[in-house]
């Protein structure tokens, strides 16, 4: 059994690769931009990784899950896989008009948009300290974009920032109906049906024969790309393994910046000029991304103190009881 300081010590690990993952993840999203459309690597990143779950769950026995689903579950499962389908093509169609690390600062507004999809469809509460993070969020990201006001050239910027809106917003409800499947299906098994949907679905609007004429480059990016999805997504849960929901949830928040610096890495050595560019962020920009940071970590501390509130008023009448 491990002890507290390897359990620490692992949490942190897993927790790192995740972070690293996805603070890379929209670098080499934005370079596919040369030989792919956002459709077309959306589709082959939910194939690819399809396919490998797909045998992982086969051969562990754990596909016999689906036999149980009505058809209420199975109509929220095709509506997760829309609304995830949306979150990752919107993803990718941002980078053509945000740096890699812009586009993941502005999807920090994410738990706002799954704090409010609580409010209205599972009947939560959303107390004032997290309406004061999520205000702190909103002004980060004004103070973060500040040099581009007033600058009529730079609507392609709020163009990307819109589209990363809608993202965000796809993500919370995928995440809300997700939710709502975990008393039926497996985490995996979920993302397995969402994968093989996704792979049917946008298969008519995709164009796998752009992919056959990629370079060696090419590939390796659009391979990275595809197993991106699926090293992040184990670290994260090795990471759920042995720290609490609120420590991972804290320590994600700062993907953002592992973005901002890998792409200040990138234009440091002279990697990929063509598509990637320096965000020149003065003083005042990184301060609205520390406000960004710190107020979604904030919000995650809060709602675990919520929940744990809750948890102890609901066993205190219980332990009464009996």
């Amino acid at each position: 059994m491990p002890t507290a300081k390897q359990i620490f010590l692992y949490g942190l690990f897993f927790s790192s690769i995740t972070v690293l993952f996805w603070g890379t993840l929209p670098i080499a999203l934005k370079l596919s931009g040369d030989f792919s459309d956002p459709i077309t690597l959306t589709w082959l990143r939910f194939s690819v990784a399809g396919i490998i779950l797909g045998l992982w769950q086969w051969r562990r026995g754990k596909l016999g899950e689906f036999k149980t689903l009505s058809k209420k579950y199975w109509l929220r499962l095709f509506a997760a896989g829309t609304f995830l389908i949306i979150n990752y093509t919107c993803f990718v169609w941002s980078l053509n008009f945000l740096l890699p690390g812009s586009a993941q600062l502005s999807f920090q507004v994410a738990p706002l948009f799954l704090a409010l999809g609580g409010l209205f469809f599972l009947k939560e509460t959303i107390n004032w300290q997290q309406w004061l993070c999520f205000v702190g969020i909103g002004s980060g990201m004004l103070v973060f974009f500040h040099p581009i006001f007033g600058q009529g050239s730079q609507d392609s910027i709020w163009t990307g920032f819109a589209i990363v809106q809608v993202s965000a917003a796809a993500w919370s409800m995928y995440a809300l109906l997700q939710k709502s499947l975990f008393k039926r299906l497996a985490p995996s098994n979920i993302l397995l049906a969402i994968y093989t949907y996704a792979l049917i679905v946008m298969l008519p609007f995709t164009s796998p024969s752009s992919l056959l004429k990629m370079s060696s480059n090419d590939a390796w990016i659009a391979a990275f790309c595809c197993l991106n999805t699926l090293i992040a997504y184990g670290a994260f849960a090795q990471a759920m393994r042995y720290w609490q929901t609120v420590q991972v949830s804290a320590s994600i928040a700062l993907t953002p910046v592992m973005a901002f610096i890998l792409t200040e890495v990138c234009v440091a050595f002279g990697w990929w000029t063509n598509r990637i560019s320096s965000s020149h962020a003065d003083l005042l920009s990184l301060f609205g991304m520390l406000m960004v940071v710190a107020s979604a970590i904030n919000v995650q501390l809060i709602s675990a103190r919520v929940q744990r509130r809750a948890a102890a008023l609901l066993a205190k009448p219980l332990s009464n009881a009996t």
